[in-house]
Formats: C-alpha cells, sequence, structure tokens
C-alpha cells in the first residue's frame, strides 16, 4: 500500500514538474525579434501568371482552324502572318475580330501591338457565337498616337452603352507596346506599358449594363482580337489571357487545418492573397504558395464564389482550411462583391467545396450565415478545449476593432464573447506560439497589437526591425504570423504587405502592395 502511494506521489510530482518545465519554455509572442529578408512587388509579374489562352503567330499553321478569323464588313482586311508576326492591314474601313480564346470575367487579357500605321482601333472583344450579346474596349489611334479609348456593350443587339473611358493620362501618348485589360467582374483598367511601370489609360464599372459575373457569359462568351482598321496597317507579336499577379497583394491569410495549425505540404506554406484590381469590388481572391525558408512566392490559382444566385463572386480576405474530419475545404470569406450593387449588403459567407481550391481557376460555394454588416478579416478555427468553432474577426465601431465569435457550428449560430478591443484592427488572425493560442491585429497605430485568446486581452506588440510602412504610408498591414516545424531552421515566418497605392488611377482605390518577407528568433 504504502509503494502504491509513493508511486502515486511520483507520478504527480512528475506531472507538476512537466507543467513547470513547460511554462517555462512557452515564449513570449513579444519577445520574438521578426527581421526583414525580402521584399518584393508583384505588377503583371509574367512569371507569375497563369495561361488561359493565347495568339502566337510563331506557332500557327492552318490559322482558319486555330484562330478563326470574322469579317464585319463587305471590304476584308488582309489578314497573315508574316516574319512571325501577325498583320492586318486595309486601304478601306474593315473591321476585323481574330479568335484567340475563351473567356473569364476575373482574367487580364494582353495585347502586344508592335506597330500600327495609318488610323483605326485595337483591342479586345468578348461575345458570345452569334455576337448578338458584345462587351468591346478599343484604343483608337493614328500614325501610333493615342486618341482614345472606348467601350461598347451590346446586350440581345441593342447597344445599352457607348462611350469613351479614357482617363487623363500625359505620360502615354503612343499605342506600341503592350495593351494591358484587367477585367474585374464588375469592372476594368487598361493599361499602356512602354518602358517602366504600365500606365493606367481608361477604368470602368459596368455591371449595371451587363454584369460580366454571370454565369452564362464565362460558359458562352468567347475572347477575340479586335480591329477596326480605316486604313493602314497593325502589326501583333502576340495577344494572350492569363489569370494574373495583377499591380499589387494583399490580405495575406495562411491556409490551415481546421484547428488552425498551418497547411504545410509539398514543404510549402500557401497563402489566399487578394490580387489588388482598383477599387471594391473589384479584387480577386488569389492562392499562392511559398517555401517558408526563403522567398519563392507561386501563384497558385485564384477563387470564385457561387452563392447559387447565376453569378460568379470576387469575395476577398478569406480564410480557407482543410477540415479533416470532413475530408472538405471550407472556410469564411468577406462579401466586398456587394459593393458592385446597391441593393446588396456587405456580410461574411461560409465557403465549401470538395475539389481542392487551391489550383488553377476554381469556385467554391457560399452561403450567407447572419454575420451581417462592416465585417471583415475573419480566421476560423475549431477549439477542441472548448468544444467550440471560434472566429476572430473585424467589425466596424468607430474604426475596426477585434471580436472573438464562438458558436457549436462553424457555418452558423455565432456569439460574441470577446471584445471589442482598444485599438483600432485589421487582418485579424489566431496563431500558436509554442503551445499557446494568441491573437494578432494589424492597425493604423503604426504597431502590430498581440492579444490573449480567448479573452482579447492586451498582451504586447510585435517587434521587427524595418516594419512594412513608413512615415507617410498606411500601416494597417495583415501580421500573418505562422510558427514553423521543430526541424526548420527559422522558428517563425510572417509575410506581411504595405500599403502603398498603385499612381496614375482615377477616384479612390486600394491598389496596395509589396510583400514583406520576415524571420523571426526568440531574443
Amino acid at each position: 500500500m504504502k509503494s502504491t502511494r509513493f508511486f502515486i506521489f511520483l507520478y504527480i510530482l512528475a506531472l507538476s514538474l512537466g507543467d513547470s518545465l513547460h511554462s517555462l519554455g512557452q515564449v513570449a509572442p513579444e519577445d520574438i525579434q521578426f527581421v526583414r529578408k525580402g521584399v518584393r512587388r508583384f505588377i503583371f509579374d509574367e512569371n507569375q501568371q497563369i495561361l488561359l489562352a493565347s495568339l502566337r503567330p510563331e506557332a500557327i499553321i492552318g490559322m482558319p482552324a486555330m484562330h478563326p478569323v470574322h469579317h464585319y464588313r463587305a471590304v476584308r482586311a488582309d489578314v497573315a502572318v508574316r516574319n512571325q508576326q501577325l498583320t492586318v492591314q486595309s486601304e478601306a474601313e474593315t473591321i476585323t475580330s481574330i479568335w484567340y480564346g475563351g473567356f473569364n470575367p476575373f482574367a487580364t487579357y494582353s495585347i502586344d501591338l508592335v506597330s500600327c500605321a495609318g488610323s483605326g482601333e485595337i483591342g479586345y472583344l468578348f461575345a458570345d457565337s452569334d455576337k448578338s450579346t458584345q462587351f468591346l474596349i478599343t484604343v483608337s489611334y493614328r500614325d501610333g498616337a493615342l486618341l482614345d479609348v472606348y467601350q461598347k456593350i451590346t446586350a440581345e443587339g441593342i447597344v445599352v452603352y457607348s462611350q469613351s473611358i479614357a482617363i487623363r493620362q500625359e505620360t502615354v501618348s503612343r499605342v506600341e507596346g503592350k495593351l494591358i485589360l484587367q477585367m474585374l467582374g464588375s469592372g476594368l483598367t487598361l493599361y499602356a506599358k512602354q518602358e517602366g511601370l504600365p500606365v493606367p489609360i481608361a477604368q470602368s464599372d459596368f455591371s449595371q449594363y451587363l454584369d460580366l459575373r454571370k454565369k452564362e457569359y464565362i460558359h458562352s462568351f468567347q475572347s477575340s482580337l479586335y480591329l477596326k482598321i480605316k486604313s493602314g496597317q497593325a502589326v501583333v507579336a502576340q495577344a494572350e489571357s492569363a489569370l494574373s499577379s495583377g499591380i499589387g497583394l494583399a490580405d495575406i491569410r495562411a491556409i490551415t487545418y481546421e484547428d488552425g495549425s498551418p497547411l504545410l505540404e509539398q514543404g510549402r506554406l500557401w497563402y489566399t492573397m487578394s490580387i489588388r484590381g482598383r477599387a471594391l469590388p473589384h479584387h480577386v481572391q488569389g492562392v499562392f504558395s511559398m517555401n517558408p525558408t526563403v522567398f519563392d512566392i507561386r501563384m497558385e490559382g485564384i477563387i470564385a464564389f457561387d452563392r447559387d444566385d447565376g453569378l460568379l463572386r470576387n469575395e476577398i480576405a478569406s480564410h480557407i482550411f482543410y477540415d479533416r474530419q470532413e475530408q472538405l475545404w471550407r472556410g469564411i470569406t468577406t462579401g466586398f462583391s456587394a459593393f458592385a450593387d446597391p441593393s446588396e449588403e456587405k456580410q461574411l459567407l461560409a465557403v465549401e467545396s470538395k475539389h481542392d481550391p487551391r489550383f488553377g481557376f476554381s469556385v467554391m460555394r457560399a452561403t450567407p450565415f447572419g454575420v451581417v454588416g462592416d465585417i471583415e478579416d475573419p480566421h476560423i478555427l475549431f477549439d477542441s478545449d472548448a468544444d467550440k468553432w471560434r472566429m476572430l474577426t473585424c467589425e466596424n465601431r468607430d474604426g475596426y476593432k477585434a471580436i472573438l465569435l464562438e458558436s457549436k457550428y462553424w457555418n452558423r449560430g455565432y456569439e460574441r464573447i470577446a471584445g471589442p478591443v482598444a485599438h483600432n484592427a485589421t487582418g485579424t488572425s489566431i496563431q500558436k506560439i509554442g503551445d499557446t493560442r494568441f491573437c494578432f491585429s494589424g492597425s493604423q497605430e503604426r504597431q502590430i497589437f498581440i492579444y490573449s485568446y480567448p479573452d482579447l486581452e492586451e498582451v504586447g506588440t510585435l517587434q521587427m526591425d524595418l516594419p512594412p510602412w513608413d512615415d507617410a504610408s498606411g500601416t494597417r498591414v495583415w501580421p500573418n504570423v505562422v510558427q514553423l516545424p521543430p526541424d526548420s531552421p527559422y522558428a517563425y515566418v510572417a509575410l506581411m504587405m504595405d500599403r502603398y497605392k498603385y499612381p496614375g488611377l482615377e477616384g479612390p482605390h486600394w491598389t496596395y502592395g509589396a510583400l514583406y518577407l520576415y524571420h523571426g528568433y526568440s531574443r
């Protein structure tokens, strides 16, 4: 009996010592020093794009089959491949379209224009097979000089919109070079690239005339190179469409498992990032990967969201996780696409997919679940200790403030259990440091705040050299701190963005930013 009690005593003592040693080994997140390792801004980066379709004259054999030509006038232009370039010429007025691919309302379309002598228009035609519904963007020119940019929309044979969409831009006077059309679901921006950065020359919001997010258009529309030649010749090196990195990346969130642990697969972390277009609702949910020990960001795909209302929506600021219990891809996204329709309300949406949405062009089913209002940046996980789903998010209460919600179910019934915090909050996330969860938040106060989980008591601020801002730039960044496995050469990684807007656009726009890589170590 005495020996039994002695062994019980030793067992309890061992547990106590283990807890004490564990607590001694727990790292305080405010004591981690993050050191910047790299920075880069992706601007229509050709190494990142995912090709959808292309017209490459040097590889055309059998043009009538590969790239059918459609003539709209009795007089036809001469269309030929010469010197591995596509040449379209005519001495009388002609209108010609040359097919080169399908249609995606969130893709980027480009034309590499070598030269354009005489006068005319060149651009992009998106239309159904009988051309009764058309979406046309053209650049008019005279002897290579840029004159104007037009948008013409035809719905079932009736022209519903036709006018200039050019923005005042004194730095671009020539057409030759690359014309880059960034389609943004309910809007677009057209850029001209010659030397240096692409320069915006036109922008438009058009969903009230023709909503290209409708699934019927992604199924039936096709893309063509369009040329209206009054007299002269246009020479094109190539045309293509691709899923693109856009003009900036933001809203960086690590993809996780259902318990919040990071998805580290093939030696890579997986991220959602918003591919920046212009304003809201013009961004696109991108998926990227990175080996966390180096700075090798790789674009993997984009995700659109289907609310079963006939539209594919470009929601962003998503947290996607793989639910190992149900073997489903799930998550929460922010319904920024509501800004395209004045009758809709911004809200959080529960999203789900049986297939892996990380690659290529994916669509996830999206469902409202009652969290309506000016709420964004959700991060969700299942807390097995509490046996509850918990969601950290930001709600606009005289400025965005972090709150913690809780529910028995991942996709409904949430109630607030903590917050709002005192400080402005953005890019809220939950991450383990050691074996303890903490909440992280950017802010407008030039600090990244750390809070306890789940009660959101202020713990401290993140320590880092060379933060992703300066005295003049915005500081509401996403911390995106991730703890790496014990055998990694770095204990922690953080991938953040800055808030420098892209130059030259008109009106309100959120067109940041560059990506900043940090590695952290315990001081």
